[in-house]
């Protein structure tokens, strides 16, 4: 007699979702922990409604539930329940999509199902012209640090800011020895997505870092420049 193979069950739905954050995300892409939380946060949403939408619990979910008229609901009540922005719509879509293309390649039998869920398109949006500040409207905004300590740390904190153009998050990971203050002075900012880059340091802001670090001659290494009462990196909330 010949042995027949039996065709393995394709994985459950909150298995894929697991693997999703567990294999794909984390083991295989390596992503930061921001994006991590970024997905999650756009999965829970989606799960959450299309459970009420769908009257089933999330475990008992298939990807043949995932159809576009859910998805195009969720869009819609993202932008007039939640009142997000176009701009947060389609990163949730973006979450969303990434999920289903991967669930895709571990259940081929729902490649139909995935496939007309990911023709749901992205939503184009009017760019806004910006604005922008003087240099003297700046450095009057910026004004002059007082004698407290948080004074001159945030002063600083604002300063570079400035200086650099970067983001937050680059800001309060800058350690002492990513700032070069001789020859030609820089900082290397450790940006989104692990990108590392170099920025150049104007004479004023070499001034105030160099005064920052006679102030506190303990920040040195790998010490956060511009910490919080406790010597640790400043969060994002805090700034």
């Amino acid at each position: 007699m010949m042995n027949k193979t039996i065709a393995p069950k394709p994985p459950t739905f909150p298995a894929l979702v697991q693997q999703f954050f567990t294999e794909y995300l984390v083991a295989q892409r390596a992503v930061s922990t921001r994006t991590v939380a970024c997905y999650r946060d756009a999965l829970m949403l989606f799960l959450d409604f299309a459970s009420r939408k769908l009257g089933k619990v999330p475990t008992a979910m298939r990807l043949a539930d995932i159809q576009p008229e859910l998805i195009l609901a969720f869009l819609d009540h993202l932008e007039k329940d939640r009142h997000n922005a176009v701009r947060s719509r389609n990163l949730r879509l973006t979450a969303l999509r990434a999920f289903l293309k991967f669930a895709a390649r571990r259940d081929v039998a729902s490649l139909n199902d995935v496939e007309r869920a990911l023709a749901v398109p992205m939503k184009r949006f009017e760019r806004p012209m910006l604005g922008f500040l003087t240099r003297a409207e700046m450095v009057a905004i910026l004004g002059q640090p007082g004698q407290t300590w948080s004074s001159q740390r945030d002063h600083l904190l604002l300063a570079m800011l400035y200086n650099t153009g970067a983001r937050v998050s680059e800001i309060i990971g800058v350690r002492v020895i990513d700032v070069v203050l001789e020859g030609s002075a820089c900082v290397h900012l450790h940006g989104k997505g692990r990108k590392l880059r170099s920025l150049p340091l104007w004479k004023s802001t070499v001034m105030e870092i160099r005064a920052w670090l006679r102030l506190n001659p303990s920040l040195r290494g790998e010490a956060a420049l511009i910490p919080n009462r406790d010597g640790q990196a400043m969060s994002r909330v805090s700034v």
